[in-house]
């Protein structure tokens, strides 16, 4: 499976969010990275080796929605 990640990515986490969604938009991708939720809005930053380990899968890639 893909697992690259770019900056406005919707992405899938593998525990839900308390809210009940585990559907996140990245917004700040280097050393850290910053995700929001895309039910409740809150924004969570966490290191880039944390958030490779609990992602399960990019849905929706942001550079291949620019060029269609």
């Amino acid at each position: 499976m893909d697992k690259t990640f770019n900056l406005n990515d919707q992405v899938i986490m593998r525990k839900n969010h308390a809210c009940g969604t585990n559907l996140w938009t990245i917004t700040r991708v280097g050393v850290d990275v910053k995700i929001k939720c895309n039910n409740c809005g809150r924004e969570i930053m966490m290191d880039r080796l944390e958030f490779q380990k609990k992602l399960k899968k990019v849905l929706e890639n942001a550079k291949i929605k620019e060029k269609e």
